[in-house]
């Protein structure tokens, strides 16, 4: 493993994994949010955001955190390992709602010195909200992710799918450096 792209609906894990993950191996962690996000919530256009992707991604090692699938051709055309975090619905929209409260209480800076900072409104009342996006998308990724496993266009991946907190630990522990 040495260029890891870590996939999963919003609210799974990723970037706590993600972290843990690069910490362990001693790769650097890169956050497709970070990439993507602006200061004051100002979303890339896909030309620089692409361009951005393609420029972090030019490491020998690398864990990447983050879905976009409009991105697959960049991200995938190096990756040797994904990894899914495919918890159980009740788990990830759980995460998705805790994460959202302790960011909204502790008025967390997201992704460097953007400025953004999730809002009570953001977060719950927005048609933007991120927890109505994993209550929407869960099921969706889950078909999708699925059917990546088993696409031939794929084979040259290695997928492991981590279905637990505890089994994602467990697989991070049992990790060779």
């Amino acid at each position: 493993m040495k260029r890891i792209n870590v996939i999963g609906t919003s609210g799974s894990g990723k970037s706590t994994f993600s972290s843990m993950l690069a910490n362990k191996l001693n790769y650097p962690y890169l956050e497709m949010d970070a990439i993507f996000w602006n200061p004051n919530w100002r979303e890339s256009s896909d030309e620089e955001f692409f361009a951005n992707l393609t420029d972090k991604l030019n490491g020998e090692h690398w864990v990447l955190d983050g879905n976009y699938n409009r991105t697959a051709e960049i991200k995938w055309a190096r990756v040797d390992t994904i990894i899914w975090m495919d918890y159980s619905f009740s788990r990830t929209i759980f995460q998705a709602v805790k994460r959202a409260l302790i960011r909204i209480v502790t008025k967390q800076e997201l992704w460097g010195k953007t400025g953004n900072i999730e809002s009570f409104k953001k977060s719950f009342l927005s048609k933007d909200s991120i927890i109505l996006w994993t209550l929407k998308t869960y099921k969706k990724n889950r078909v999708r992710y699925t059917e990546l496993l088993n696409d031939p266009k794929y084979r040259h991946i290695e997928f492991v799918r981590l279905t637990s907190p505890k089994k994602a630990k467990v697989f991070i522990v049992e990790l060779r450096r």
